[in-house]
């Protein structure tokens, strides 16, 4: 069969989309361009499946009407292009299908042309693609993305965007760009490094973030800079996380930390209920991050799980339980969370849950169930009866609920380990609620913490966060008690955007890099710019950036980032379908001086 595949002109250009078909076109002449989808021969007459972004419009061919048509559409495949012309008319009583756009439609075929076969393909591309492995979806991206459900995300992200220019730009930013090809400050993730060939043995850094850049066009008067921008980082990846990844940027002058978080409460506001037409409550509620900790084991809560942490040092205080009994000696914690329905749980389930947290780093942990409105499990015999309802009453325990408590000297150990329990056990119980929208800023959290390795404080954030005001002092004989501007917006469990009020007295900044151990020759090497613009007359400011891949995959409905990324890397820092990272010319090598040896 010969097809005319090479004949395209304006007489071919669609007149419609194919999910735009509908009553106005009924009876009229109508031109289509797209995919097959699908083809079906019952009897003679041929169905098409006819594919664009917009949707799928059935395409009839009868064999009485248009004999050499027929012949052509008997040859064709899944997801050959072709240009149709038709007649649009209404499907036959009992063969409308509500489930698709076009469902009361279809297109009587007049004539056809092929533009281009398609080879066979490597999966399916209706229908979902749960079964299908990953990286075989990655190799062929360009046909992953035909599926509906990967136009839908990237328009979702899209949406995210314009909604995002159109914001700031109402509220007086401006969009500015920054540098790619910049210097390395290594502080935090590794960086990507860009050998320079026009200065030998000299690296340019592909910038993790704008950070010093967007402070110095505070320092310059621009007083509110902008920027969607893609950031890299050459660290170990998982579902959230890419080495290289796209986020909101934003600087502002003369605010403090309220007029971040009412930008960003309206910012969100209009952003759900223009994308998914969700309307979100405001203000956010607010938590300091040792609470949060305390509360919910983590700094980025999932505030949709129905229970918390709870505190049982008052319960277990004295009692003649060894291990619990020597670890409040030292100072040290017992807390507990509650699960809705655990009593039914086996032996063996409530093993597998200990065997959990021993795993995630815990020493033990101790379950107890109400049972027919008693207490059971392998501690009661160390309470009394006044103590076992006092566990009761705090934890909030109704007939059917279990109750898992740990004990441990280390703070950090124990809000790690519960509240990685507490996730696991509401996702494995059911006990999300889904629907939800939770926000939260999560605020105060340390300026530094400690690093054993290197022996010396580090920055949580970065190092030009400011300090609490109230905690200056603290600089000087106890940096691990300084609280910094810093703050996080969190949504269902998930960091979607972070910032601070930034460091503008130079004096101050260098008390933050003395405690960083940094010499005044190191700070001078690594931010020496900033260091001296800093001097030349800063306005108070601060910013945040927000992380358009988290936040597009929540808005979507995905479960990974890289569901709503045209071209995103595998967990290897690899793209399957160019075959990138890959070798080099040694031409390529020798220009810039660089020679690879073998790794042993």
């Amino acid at each position: 069969m010969e097809f005319r595949s090479s004949v395209f002109d304006k007489s071919w250009k669609r007149s419609v989309y194919c999910g735009m078909v509908s009553g106005e076109h009924e009876g009229k002449e109508v031109v289509l361009n797209g995919w097959i989808r699908k083809r079906r021969d019952l009897g003679g007459i041929i169905f098409l499946e006819l594919w664009d972004y917009t949707s799928i419009v059935q395409v009839v061919i009868n064999p009485e009407d248009v004999p050499r048509v027929h012949e052509i559409a008997k040859e064709l495949r899944s997801e050959f292009v072709v240009a149709v012309k038709g007649t649009v008319r209404k499907r036959p009583y009992g063969t409308d299908n509500p489930s698709m756009k076009t469902g009361l439609w279809e297109v009587c075929a007049t004539d056809l042309i092929l533009l281009s076969p398609a080879s066979p393909l490597p999966f399916e591309l209706s229908g979902s693609t749960d079964k299908v492995d990953e990286n075989l979806r990655l190799k062929y991206r360009y046909l992953d993305l035909r599926r509906e459900k990967m136009q839908k995300n990237l328009r979702t992200r899209y949406q995210l965007n314009m909604f995002t220019r159109n914001f700031l730009d109402s509220k007086g930013f401006i969009d500015i760009e920054t540098p790619f090809l910049t210097k390395s400050t290594p502080e935090g993730a590794r960086d990507y490094l860009v050998p320079s060939r026009v200065n030998p043995g000299k690296f340019y850094a592909l910038p993790q973030s704008p950070q010093i850049f967007k402070q110095i066009l505070m320092i310059s008067g621009l007083d509110r800079y902008y920027q969607i921008v893609k950031c890299f980082r050459d660290e170990d990846l998982r579902a959230d996380r890419q080495p290289e990844f796209t986020q909101i940027d934003m600087e502002m002058s003369f605010i403090t930390e309220e007029d971040i978080f009412e930008l960003l409460e309206d910012y969100i506001q209009g952003l759900f209920k223009d994308v998914l037409g969700v309307n979100i409550p405001v203000p956010f509620k607010r938590l300091p991050f040792t609470e949060a900790m305390d509360r919910y084991g983590s700094d980025k809560p999932d505030l949709r799980i129905p229970f918390e942490i709870v505190d049982l040092k008052d319960i277990f205080s004295g009692c003649t339980f060894a291990p619990f009994r020597e670890n409040l000696d030292k100072g040290g914690f017992v807390r507990g969370i509650r699960l809705k329905g655990g009593s039914a749980l086996s032996r063996k389930g409530l093993s597998l849950i200990e065997e959990r947290a021993k795993a995630l780093g815990a020493g033990g942990l101790a379950a107890f169930q109400l049972k027919d409105l008693e207490l059971k499990g392998p501690l009661v015999k160390f309470l009394d009866d006044s103590r076992k309802e006092a566990l009761i009453q705090k934890c909030g325990m109704d007939n059917g609920d279990a109750l898992f408590v740990m004990s441990d000297p280390d703070w950090s150990k124990i809000c790690n380990v519960l509240g990685q329990l507490r996730l696991e056990l509401a996702k494995e119980h059911g006990l999300i609620q889904k629907e939800s929208w939770e926000f939260l800023w999560v605020v105060e959290f340390p300026l530094f913490e400690w690093d054993e390795e290197d022996g010396r404080w580090t920055s949580v954030h970065h190092p030009f966060t400011s300090p609490l005001p109230e905690d200056f002092d603290l600089l000087e004989t106890a940096p691990g008690r300084v609280r910094s501007r810093a703050y996080d917006l969190v949504l269902n469990g998930n960091e979607i955007g972070g910032g601070s009020i930034r460091i503008h007295d130079p004096k101050v900044q260098e008390n933050v890099f003395r405690c960083l151990a940094f010499s005044r020759e190191e700070a001078m090497n690594r931010f020496g710019f900033l260091i001296e613009a800093l001097a030349s007359g800063t306005p108070p400011h601060g910013g945040i950036a927000l992380g358009v891949d988290r936040i597009a995959m929540l808005l979507s409905g995905s479960t990974s980032i890289r569901d709503v990324i045209a071209f995103p890397k595998t967990a290897k820092a690899q793209c399957l379908m160019s075959s990138a990272p890959s070798a080099v010319s040694d031409n390529q090598l020798e220009e810039l001086n660089i020679e690879v040896k073998e790794k042993d």
